[in-house]
């Protein structure tokens, strides 16, 4: 029996229930399976999005997830990370998380994408097509405690140390995310605010 079912996530969680889209290397749809599906064992191949906001002084929203999430509890993570559900676009389904998870939209720009596998102990893990987008928001905003347990609004360069001095404490996606943005994405960041 898995981890998820046995902890009763299932119950706690209705979107375990959501249908997701999975694919395969070449982002090509295989199919549709249920969040809960594609995040058991090993994971199955699927897309999903994150997505890093900033506001007008140029920090970043930084999110600390809910201890209510199967997977990674209570680290801290970037601004919104999600899936698109079946049969719905990219930018509508970024949009709808942000507006669920933080109470704020955004203008939103692709920025790239990635597959990336990472396990969480033994309870699962996320196996994506992942597609990375930038934006800017207002800083007032409004969570909702299910989905984030803390945020805060931090500079580039704290970032930058608090990706050296606590990696531990980061969703295996942000670091990657984050170290790619800082090599090949400054320049689309910085134009945010120009």
């Amino acid at each position: 029996m898995d981890k998820w079912v046995n902890n009763g996530l299932h119950h706690r969680d209705p979107s375990l229930n959501d249908m997701l889209v999975t694919v395969d290397k070449n982002d090509d749809v295989t199919g549709y399976e249920t969040k809960l599906r594609c995040h058991q064992g090993q994971g199955v191949l699927h897309r999903a999005f994150s997505l890093f906001v900033f506001n007008s002084e140029q920090q970043l929203l930084v999110q600390q997830r809910s201890a209510l999430k199967p997977l990674w509890p209570l680290f801290w993570s970037n601004s919104v990370c999600s899936h698109p559900r079946q049969d719905e676009p990219f930018e509508e389904a970024v949009n709808r998380r942000l507006q669920e998870e933080i109470g704020a939209s955004s203008q939103l720009i692709y920025l790239y994408q990635f597959e990336y596998q990472a396990s969480y102990l033994d309870v699962g893990a996320e196996h994506e097509m992942c597609s990375v987008y930038i934006g800017k928001i207002e800083p007032a905003i409004c969570v909702d405690p299910a989905e984030v347990a803390d945020t805060e609004f931090m500079s580039i360069e704290a970032v930058n140390r608090l990706m050296i001095a606590s990696p531990e404490r980061l969703t295996p996606w942000f670091k990657m995310e984050w170290k790619r943005l800082m090599s090949e994405h400054r320049d689309e960041i910085d134009a945010l605010f120009r």
